[in-house]
């Protein structure tokens, strides 16, 4: 379906966040993947992550030294880069002052737009038709800036995981819903999302990244000290996954990617870091045997988010932002209709005191023990 010469993959390791050594890696993979061609004039928009108002050493968002580099190469250029996304939880400006980044880019020519307005684009069954932010749509450059972080959903959030902040505002936990509990049709969505934008770069800040039930205060911040960069996004993803030990088609979105056409194939520039003690989320199967069995399983057998009384503030961020409403507000903390929960674990992510985390249910793990010493 589509096609594509063979991407390249810088990678940089040994690193700290030391802006001498950042910003000549950040211009080089800009030049390689052809952002000098930037002129005066043109539109230029740059998506770091900004899930939530968290500071770097939390390793929530992308590190205010790494977009600075990126908007640095730009007003080299000559253009006027634009800093946006569309973040899960909490105001745009609190999150830019929060992580840092507003005052690592203060006395540069940049603007900060949240993404608020939408246009359509046509795409692939079963969805037709994607709405995605119009700036991200009609930028001539877009420059995609991922924090590596596992992610409790779909395993890592890299580049392609990335662009989904590009779906403006509530319309992210309404894609929850309609992909429900399949991640396969999320990772298609997430994919077809990806190229639509085509996005001139992507540099994924590693760092520090994030481990454990990630992407938000539930994750760990863990120290790999890597900067990686490419002219394809997926690809990038594909070395990501080699670096970590694990088969490319482990993430979800690199298998669904090779069967659109996306090889995921690269030339890399640099030595890959053999990490194996990258602590990853469990990936435990959301429904399985008959479906009339399905809402007893999700209610009793299957992982699921689950509170902590003792760290709850009873916020309400979580019942507010669930895809399925299936939360609601108890007495010391949020109650869930786990037979309507589709497991998006939106709630863990969007949780700003790290009071959710995924646990396998009693029942759940007895039964794995029992499959496991028959087989």
């Amino acid at each position: 379906m589509y096609n594509f010469s063979m991407a390249f993959v810088i990678i940089r390791s040994g690193l700290d966040y030391d802006y001498a050594s950042i910003k000549p890696i950040v211009h080089e993979i800009m030049d390689k993947a052809g952002l000098a061609a930037i002129k005066k004039e043109s539109r230029v928009v740059i998506k770091p992550n900004l899930l939530a108002a968290a500071p770097p050493e939390k390793a929530m968002t992308t590190h205010p030294l790494v977009v600075r580099a990126a908007a640095e190469y730009v007003l080299e250029k000559g253009a006027v880069p634009q800093i946006s996304d569309s973040p899960a939880l909490g105001g745009f400006d609190k999150i830019l002052k929060e992580s840092g980044i507003r005052d690592a880019l203060k006395g540069l020519d940049v603007n900060f737009k949240e993404f608020r307005e939408s246009a359509i684009v046509e795409t692939l069954e079963p969805f037709r038709r994607l709405e995605l932010a119009r700036d991200a749509l009609e930028a001539d450059f877009l420059i995609n800036l991922p924090k590596l972080k596992t992610h409790q959903q779909m395993l890592l959030t890299l580049g392609v995981k990335n662009l989904f902040g590009s779906v403006v505002g509530f319309k992210k936990p309404e894609w929850h819903f309609r992909t429900g509990i399949d991640r396969d049709i999320f990772a298609k969505l997430l994919v077809l999302i990806h190229a639509a934008l085509k996005p001139s770069a992507t540099i994924i800040d590693g760092i520090l990244a994030m481990e454990g039930q990630g992407p938000g205060r539930s994750g760990r911040p863990k120290k790999l000290g890597v900067l990686l960069g490419s002219d394809s996004a997926v690809s990038l993803d594909h070395a990501v996954c080699r670096m970590l030990g694990l088969a490319p088609e482990d993430l979800l979105t690199n298998k669904t990617a090779r069967e659109l056409g996306f090889p995921g194939d690269f030339e890399l520039d640099g030595e890959l870091p053999q990490i194996r003690d990258f602590k990853l989320p469990r990936m435990s199967p959301l429904v399985f045997g008959p479906k009339a069995f399905h809402g007893f399983l999700r209610s009793h057998l299957v992982e699921r988010p689950v509170p902590d009384e003792d760290i709850c503030k009873l916020c309400g961020e979580c019942w507010k932002y669930c895809p399925a409403k299936a939360i609601t507000k108890g007495e010391k903390a949020p109650v869930f209709d786990y037979e309507k929960c589709i497991r998006c674990y939106c709630c863990i992510e969007v949780c700003p005191h790290a009071a959710l985390s995924a646990k396998e249910t009693l029942p759940g793990r007895l039964i794995k023990s029992v499959i496991k010493r028959r087989k």
